[in-house]
């Protein structure tokens, strides 16, 4: 209709205040607050993170950890999809990273996720290992994580992604 807008996305850190509207998105998502990435288990209620939001909700939420000069992005959700949500989470730890001294981001996708792929690489990130298996062995830490993944493809391995900043 004429006049009519999409709403503003805003991005700011997560809050205390945001997080049992963070943990109850995780759960729903991911099955629990654990993530596992490249055999280490990760306790989502504790990582620092940004929230995005969409006109008057939350919409958005992107958790990471620190290390040195790289910066793992360990979950992204964005709600609704493709109303670049999404893309504004990315666009705002990117920033965040470079103002802090960050030189590599990187994050860890499964072998199903095929919109994660394309969405990651349409935003300059680059596919620079595959980990074959490393699912079997993160339900060792995380016993919830199913067997059969998006599409019903099996759910097996673990794809690494980058971007140099």
């Amino acid at each position: 209709m004429p006049g009519d807008t999409a709403p503003t996305i805003r991005v700011r850190p997560l809050g205390e205040a945001d997080r049992p509207w963070a943990n109850a998105l995780l759960i729903e998502r991911w099955g629990s607050t654990r993530m596992v990435t490249r055999g280490i288990a990760h306790d989502l209620t504790q990582l620092p993170g940004l929230v995005a939001w969409y006109g008057d909700e939350r919409a958005g939420l992107l958790l990471y950890r620190t290390a040195g000069a790289e910066w793992e992005i360990v979950s992204l959700d964005s709600l609704p999809e493709g109303q670049g949500v999404g893309t504004a989470l990315l666009t705002a730890i990117r920033q965040l990273a470079q103002e802090h001294g960050c030189r590599r981001l990187w994050l860890i996708t499964t072998n199903d996720n095929v919109f994660a792929l394309r969405f990651y690489q349409k935003r300059g990130f680059h596919l620079v290992a595959v980990y074959p298996d490393a699912v079997t062995e993160a339900r060792r830490l995380k016993p919830e994580i199913p067997l059969t993944g998006l599409d019903g493809i099996p759910l097996r391995d673990e794809l690494e992604l980058e971007a140099v900043l």
